[in-house]
């Protein structure tokens, strides 16, 4: 019953209206070829099989789950997974972003941003077996040896190996610096890695033939805490100098997780036992290596809450508008039918048109963050690539909280759309709301998100990240504040920025006097920065959507991308009034009651 149709036209505006990523991209050497045509037929191909191979799959996937052979250890995906894997592999689609030194076609991350949305909507929990890969490829990219980068991204690349991260164990969760796997040097420059590790996506399957896990472990006499992690390449199977596989590692799946949701992927608990691994970078820096590979997985995250949301609305759209219920209150407006549509009812259009702002707007976001992420990587001035990569920096937790909270909201207005069928498995509604759960609780939960925006990424460096994007909006203000038609839009966008910079001072002024009231605003903070954000994005939309319509544009997407964007700024950007005045509230109220009375 459910269906999904890639949201192509919307992502070729922001890519080419909005933002003009063949401009952004035209001194970067790698990618002055790519054109707008190369772009929008790569994921024109791509949406096909998103939608034709990958959809069919999701619901079936959902209830089959992943099964594991407790004598060998061995995991089979849902029906079907391996067979797409294959077609995913034989397309080239592995290698999309990959450098064309390791067998990559060497297009854009952002190309590669907008492909993934499209898999997510499809099916997340299949996306994540060969997503997973990507921060594995970027991780050995940044911190391998050349033999590891010859040995392991080629496979990587062609998608003949996928990758997974290993990080916490079952008495850990976030605190890694409480890890206990042991890493003892066996003298011959590798490793035997003994210990537990928990929630590993993607651990154990049957889809491709070697898995490459990256292992956190602690070497001899290493320091206590996080300074004392190091970083280990641990395969499935052994490699040989050759290429080829050899014996098989000693790491195995022990269980796999029942979970609410995300069914078709397997989360297993791998058990280490005298495993070899190859370390990666420098003994006791593990952290910086790996942090390359979770940041990734954040903006992944955050991307999979946006396929979540534009698969959810469009179904939640066609079964408004198939359903009939009960009158208009304001009189019938399907008089030959027993009923109207339900979506001639304003509350059901409140969360329809809730979930299309929330997927237009965090695909403007993803999508401008993911070129910044091109240039700090790729641009040949160096200035630049430092200024793109702070502000990859300050918007990533923006993107894994902001647009995973809002993926969760709009699941689960979609679901509501739907009443009682919404709550029935074969509809495919409850699965999405099921789905996006994970994704506000994984690669670090959303208040750690937002504890490292508000500490690490602006009070650390008083604010400076923070004003430099503050900078942009500022000038956006005023070239087009003097515009009447934008009025609408710049007026509350210039509010937002006021409120947000004195916001920030206030809790920096708290913070120098007690530090926990960093975490007493940090979750309402990052809510309130993620609107800032949002609003930007709709005011640049309602820019280009307006400039259209001037030069005679009667194409009804720019009337409905103005529609929304006045949605967003009348009915979603008000939230911020409320968790502003909890911001405020600080930290006593949360601390006043003895644990006691808990």
């Amino acid at each position: 019953m459910a269906q999904y149709n890639p949201p192509l036209r919307d992502m070729q505006f922001v890519l080419h209206e909005v933002i003009d990523v063949v401009n952004e991209f035209k001194d970067i050497a790698a990618y002055a070829e790519v054109d707008a045509d190369t772009i929008n037929a790569v994921l024109e191909e791509g949406g096909k099989f998103a939608s034709e191979v990958l959809f069919p799959l999701n619901i079936s996937g959902d209830a089959e789950g992943c099964t594991l052979d407790k004598t060998t250890h061995d995991v089979k995906a849902p029906k079907g997974f391996k067979e797409a894997y294959a077609k995913y592999v034989e397309g080239g689609w592995p290698a999309l972003s990959c450098d064309p030194a390791y067998g990559g076609q060497g297009l854009p991350h952002t190309v590669n941003q907008c492909f993934y949305e499209m898999l997510n909507s499809a099916n997340q929990a299949w996306t994540m077996y060969p997503g997973l890969s990507h921060g594995a490829y970027e991780a050995l990219q940044a911190h391998g040896t050349e033999e590891q980068k010859k040995t392991y991204l080629p496979k990587l690349t062609s998608g003949e190996w996928t990758g997974t991260m290993c990080l916490t164990e079952p008495h850990c969760g976030t605190d890694l610096g409480l890890l206990r796997t042991k890493a003892e040097p066996l003298g011959d420059g590798t490793y035997k890695i003994t210990g537990q590790k928990i929630f590993i996506s993607a651990g154990e399957h049957d889809l491709a033939e070697n898995i490459i896990h990256l292992v956190l472990a602690r070497l001899p006499d290493a320091p206590q805490g996080s300074k004392g992690i190091s970083l280990f390449i641990v395969p499935k199977f052994k490699v040989n100098a050759d290429g080829s596989l050899g014996a098989r590692n000693g790491i195995h799946c022990n269980a796999l997780e029942h979970k609410m949701g995300i069914h078709g992927n397997a989360t297993c608990q791998l058990i280490l036992e005298d495993a070899v691994g190859t370390l990666v970078g420098e003994p006791n820096k593990g952290l910086m290596a790996m942090f390359v590979m979770m940041n990734a997985a954040r903006l992944g995250v955050g991307n999979q809450s946006l396929g979540l949301t534009e698969v959810a609305y469009q179904n939640a759209v066609a079964y408004a508008k198939d359903r009939i219920q009960m009158r208009s209150l304001s009189g019938p407006k399907a008089p030959d039918k027993p009923a109207d549509p339900i979506i001639v009812h304003p509350d059901v259009r409140k969360m329809l048109l809730t979930a299309r702002a929330f997927a237009e707007g965090g695909r403007a976001l993803a999508i401008h963050t993911v070129v910044q992420l091109d240039k700090a990587l790729h641009h040949p001035d160096e200035a630049v690539r430092k200024e793109c990569d702070d502000e990859v920096a300050l918007l990533t937790p923006i993107i894994k909280a902001f647009l995973t909270d809002n993926g969760w909201l709009a699941t689960s207005h979609c679901m509501q759309v739907y009443g009682g069928h919404g709550y029935i498995h074969e509809w495919g509604m409850e699965q999405f709301v099921r789905d996006a759960r994970i994704n506000m609780i994984y690669e670090g939960t959303n208040t750690v998100q937002s504890l490292d925006l508000l500490g690490r990424k602006i009070l650390s460096d008083n604010g400076k990240k923070l004003k430099a994007f503050g900078k942009k909006i500022a000038e956006f203000v005023e070239d087009e504040g003097v515009r009447e038609d934008m009025q609408e839009f710049i007026n509350p966008l210039g509010d937002i920025g006021d409120k947000v910079t004195k916001l920030t001072t206030e809790i920096g002024m708290k913070a120098f006097q007690n530090p926990d009231e960093v975490g007493a605003a940090a979750v309402d903070y990052l809510r309130v920065v993620g609107h800032l954000t949002f609003a930007y994005f709709f005011a640049r939309m309602a820019k280009v959507a307006l400039d259209a319509q001037k030069a005679g544009n009667t194409d009804p997407f720019y009337t409905a991308k103005l529609i929304t964007a006045r949605f967003y700024f009348a009915k979603l950007l008000p939230e911020t009034a409320g968790l502003i005045r909890s911001c405020r509230a600080g930290l006593q109220p949360l601390m006043a009651m003895d644990e006691a009375l808990f």
